[in-house]
């Protein structure tokens, strides 16, 4: 029997159209196969597509699974901001906190109603921040993404984080530079096997400015070749910073605002916010707005 989905994409961390991160969110996908719901991710193309499913009657509110066009991600910034964004939308939900299970665990999701709108704070996954990279694969890492070695920040050590779904951390020192990258995808994709991360977030620094961080994601092992607004590059990005001392450790909380998708004509803008304890970060949120560009149905 034929079966109606209801089918939205959805521009996260940005209120104006063909801005920020696009993402396909399916609000009824029970009764979807892997397979199907892979096909539905590659036919919309985003980087990542979001699965919702009902929830568990004292566990969850809503279970939320992630595709890109290649594979499943066990969690997605922007695609979560997405999903609830649009769930609230359509439930007419007053401000409230809403439990999701995900491939990192059941975590909240705080939907906040304001002005006739939306604004989702997603709490992310454990925090793990590793050691740095052993100097070699440091060197090839600047080397695949084209940053000269003077060009790398000294200290900013290149390392994984991860609150969910992990990335490499690369600060450099221009942000001219960084807009101009031309990675080499290929070689990065042949990384991402050895030090089994498969993203990139290259960033500059700028404390006196409102944005703290500009930032580029190149992520080619899961399909990605640049990710315009990365809620699980910039989430681990804050823990990276409290763990290697780059703002300080002594505080309770920290938080910044971050830029990215410039070079790709697609900014959007995303806050975060590490909780801190004993001088480590042991959570993460971060907060986005979105809009709807179109909503369909799709009948299989």
């Amino acid at each position: 029997m034929k079966k109606t989905y209801r089918v939205y994409q959805v521009d996260s961390f940005t209120r104006e159209r063909f801005t920020g991160n696009p993402a396909g969110v399916v609000t009824n996908a029970e009764g979807l196969s892997d397979c199907m719901m892979l096909k539905i991710a590659r036919e919309l193309n985003n980087s990542e597509t979001a699965f919702l499913f009902p929830g568990s009657d004292g566990e969850y509110d809503v279970h939320v699974r992630f595709f890109t066009p290649l594979c499943e991600v066990p969690i997605c910034g922007h695609a979560t901001i997405a999903a609830h964004y649009v769930r609230a939308l359509e439930e007419n939900m007053a401000s409230r906190v809403v439990i999701q299970k995900t491939g990192a665990g059941i975590l909240p999701v705080e939907i906040r109603s304001e002005n006739g709108d939306y604004t989702i704070t997603m709490t992310q996954g454990e925090v793990i921040v590793g050691e740095p990279l052993p100097l070699p694969v440091q060197e090839d890492i600047l080397a695949a993404l084209g940053i000269p070695k003077d060009r790398h920040r000294k200290d900013c050590p290149i390392a994984i984080a991860s609150t969910g779904h992990s990335k490499v951390m690369v600060g450099i020192t221009e942000e001219n530079l960084l807009h101009s990258l031309k990675p080499d995808l290929a070689k990065l994709l042949e990384l991402s096997d050895g030090i089994g991360c498969n993203g990139y977030y290259v960033f500059t620094l700028h404390p006196e400015e409102k944005a703290l961080v500009h930032g580029r994601m190149f992520a080619p092992a899961i399909g990605i070749a640049e990710d315009p607004v990365t809620g699980n590059a910039n989430g681990p990005l804050g823990a990276y910073f409290i763990t290697y001392g780059l703002f300080g450790n002594d505080m309770e909380e920290f938080s910044f605002e971050a830029v990215q998708g410039e070079a790709i004509g697609r900014k959007g803008k995303i806050l975060v916010s590490v909780k801190i304890a004993g001088g480590n970060p042991v959570q993460v949120k971060i907060t986005g707005e979105a809009v709807t560009v179109f909503k369909t149905e799709l009948v299989l």
